[in-house]
């Protein structure tokens, strides 16, 4: 079977030949049934041979009690199916609600998030005509992990953990993925300039990888000036690779200066379930008020057939949408007066694309996908690095009216154990002792480094009696992070200042 694109699945399946292939659909919440039931007309009409298993996630399940948004039942489901077609979500506000998204994603072991953005001008408003990119997003770490904890009485604290495993698979994913559908370059973004060592890690993997494909131009970008590009120049980039949060930020945007957040259609890969779904959101505003725009998860839905092995179908669908599109018929999210030929419903707009299925666009490139492969991705075990404890940074909630760092200090190095003294304070990651400046703010929450006096290594008993030392002198610890070398390079980062 040939790569097309599109085609993300992660390792080669079996495609049933035979019979209706079962796939895990939910309605979802706000206008998630309107558009779902769109979807599946659409699918039906033109012959996919799918059978819908549906499960119930989302609002209705988060306000039964369960904080995942997701009841076991639906996971056996899911996990039985290849394929999971999900309508948008609404996760409650407030009350310790977990994104569900987040954690279908992570259970599921779901690494690449895959969003194509593609104008369709002068049918669909854009100010950037030749879009044509694509978005690989790291899908189970970063900031996305919710860690978090409020450390003090001003101090609240995410953990960003970013792994090298994590890390190539995604890099590895993104330039196979550009070498099987003929992409020519691979651009990374980052913000290593400041995050050194998780940012840096990602920057230092991307260009190890990136040697071994020398037919592929690979460059990189901070993430801020990056993110400016793609809102500016989007017309420049063919194939984005980057962290988690970040490739959030950049779909949305790729999503909008295209044409439209509701037309973009989202993969997300593992290694046995894939899940599809819309780009945008749930808009409870707008729910049952048949003017939602379908074109997102009939996006995400053509991913999803590719992925099963049915891209003639795919392709029939895509080339009625886009004859639809090119025909003026349109929701009121993209109808322009002047441009467009009638201001359609969800289900008006549904039944147009039915009418057109066997047709193909006059004027925009026809959609043409075949069947994939897929694309395996394996990881290489990490190679053991030798390990030191040459260090501890001890967090305090230390909190005097005026909060004088000098006092702090000097009062930790009269507390302080045989064989390990204070390096430094800093406050919010900044130098304030000794040499700071009275102009630094700071706030009750105060890392203090401490490390063997002769420079060499500590024993993590050392690191022990230091803090029940420095607890019989009466300071509060929040938290502890030991200081390593791995093969003698440094695996902290210095404070700034220091």
């Amino acid at each position: 079977m040939e790569i097309t694109e599109n085609m993300t699945e992660t390792e080669n399946k079996e495609v049933q030949t035979t019979g209706p292939i079962p796939i895990t659909v939910a309605y979802g919440d706000g206008i998630g049934p309107e558009i779902m039931e769109a979807t599946l007309r659409i699918l039906d009409a033109a012959g996919a041979g799918l059978q819908y298993d549906v499960v119930d996630i989302g609002e209705a399940v988060y306000l039964k009690g369960v904080s995942s948004g997701i009841p076991d039942n639906a996971w056996e489901t899911i996990r039985r199916n290849n394929s999971f077609l999900k309508a948008p979500i609404t996760t409650p506000q407030g009350g310790g609600y977990k994104s569900l998204n987040v954690t279908i994603r992570k259970s599921l072991n779901l690494f690449a998030n895959v969003r194509p953005a593609k104008t369709l001008t002068p049918y669909v408003e854009s100010q950037f005509p030749g879009i044509d990119l694509v978005i690989v997003r790291e899908n189970e770490e970063d900031l996305y992990a919710g860690i978090e904890h409020r450390q003090t009485n001003e101090v609240y604290q995410t953990l960003k953990l970013i792994s090298r495993p994590g890390t190539e698979r995604i890099v590895r994913y993104a330039f196979e993925y550009a070498r099987a559908y003929g992409r020519k370059r691979v651009t990374c973004m980052t913000k290593d300039n400041i995050m050194k060592l998780s940012d840096g890690l990602f920057h230092q993997v991307f260009n190890e990888i990136s040697q071994e494909y020398p037919e592929i131009e690979a460059d990189h970008s901070i993430i801020d000036i990056g993110a400016a590009r793609l809102a500016t120049n989007p017309q420049s980039f063919d194939v984005v690779v980057t962290l988690n949060l970040y490739g959030d930020i950049l779909s949305d945007i790729t999503s909008q200066v295209s044409g439209s957040v509701g037309l973009g259609g989202s993969a997300n890969i593992g290694p046995t379930v894939s899940m599809f779904e819309a780009v945008h959101g749930s808009a409870p505003d707008i729910a049952g008020k048949n003017i939602a725009n379908p074109s997102g998860l009939l996006s995400a839905a053509t991913m999803m057939l590719v992925h099963l092995g049915k891209g003639e179908i795919a392709t029939k669908i895509a080339n009625a949408w886009l004859r639809t599109l090119e025909d003026g018929i349109h929701t009121g999210d993209i109808w322009r007066e002047g441009k467009s030929s009638q201001r359609v419903g969800t289900r008006e707009f549904t039944d147009a694309v039915i009418e057109r299925l066997g047709t193909k666009p006059e004027h925009l490139q026809p959609a043409e996908f075949s069947e994939g492969k897929g694309i395996a991705i394996e990881v290489p075990p990490i190679p053991r690095a030798e390990k030191h404890l040459v260090g501890i940074d001890i967090f305090l909630d230390w909190h005097t009216d005026n909060r004088n760092p000098d006092v702090l200090g000097q009062g930790l190095e009269s507390a302080t154990t045989e064989g390990v003294k204070l390096k430094m304070i800093t406050n919010r990651g900044v130098k304030v002792y000794p040499g700071g400046i009275p102009e630094t703010f700071q706030t009750d929450h105060w890392r203090c480094r401490f490390v063997a006096t002769d420079g060499g290594n500590l024993s993590y008993g050392d690191a022990l009696a230091l803090q029940n030392r420095l607890t019989e002198a009466g300071y509060e610890i929040i938290k502890t992070e030991n200081l390593y070398t791995f093969d003698g390079e440094r695996g902290y980062s210095l404070g700034q200042g220091e």
